[in-house]
């Protein structure tokens, strides 16, 4: 077993298990979006970034792909590692500011608007479907091509691949494709309608510290059904 600490608190689990899925295990939330049980770890959102070490030793890593060590010390939200995982937050925003997921992700760390171009990409190269296609489908139909701002997603040659079964799998898992607004204006881009901004079940000056831990919460749903 390896004994290490997550944010202060001490826990022993087995060799070759990932920061993340330690964090998990402790009920600690750690955001991803290319991350799934079942396929491989590949750390390409980079939402799941924690910090470890001590003062000048400290960096960030991805806990997705990061195995524990004896006596590792990880914070998942330092200041940060919540300045980063925004900024990041912010950047997929950018690519895909129409994507239910990332806009999920951004309402629950407070961000309403990002202060970067507006891309609206269909793609934010989280290899997702690739995994699933290869390690669940066990087709490898699809695949990355090119580099840097160029890197895209696709079959050889863009042909049609006779490894494809038409699963549906590679669409199931992708963030880009789960959409929900439909705006264009970068100062529209997200609307924020699905945030909860005045909850009625907490008086928040006399409760600074209670948050609700259902979800969605109770009261806040049935503070939203018409009157009879």
């Amino acid at each position: 077993m390896i004994n290490l600490k997550i944010n202060g608190l001490s826990v022993s689990v087995e060799k070759g298990t990932t920061v993340l899925e330690a964090a998990q295990f402790l009920g600690f939330p750690i955001p991803t979006l290319c991350h799934m049980e079942g396929l491989s770890p590949y750390g390409a959102c980079r939402l799941c970034l924690v910090e470890i070490g001590k003062e000048a030793n400290a960096k960030l890593v991805s806990s997705c792909t990061y195995p524990v060590e004896e006596g590792l010390e990880v914070r998942t939200s330092s200041n940060w590692v919540l300045r980063t995982r925004r900024m990041v937050i912010e950047l997929l925003l950018a690519s895909c500011p129409q994507s239910k997921i990332i806009q999920d992700i951004a309402s629950a760390h407070g961000i309403n608007k990002q202060r970067f171009k507006q891309e609206h990409e269909t793609c934010i190269n989280c290899g997702l479907c690739i995994r699933m296609c290869k390690e669940q489908m066990v087709a490898g139909a699809i695949g990355f091509r090119g580099r840097g701002h160029n890197r895209d997603i696709g079959t050889p040659f863009d042909a049609t691949s006779e490894a494809c079964r038409q699963c549906g799998g590679c669409i199931y898992v992708c963030p880009a494709c789960q959409l929900r607004c439909t705006y264009t204006d970068p100062e529209k881009a997200i609307c924020g309608g699905c945030q909860n901004l005045s909850p009625p079940c907490a008086d928040k000056e006399t409760f600074d510290d209670m948050m609700c831990y259902m979800s969605p919460c109770v009261a806040c749903e049935i503070e939203k059904q018409p009157p009879e």
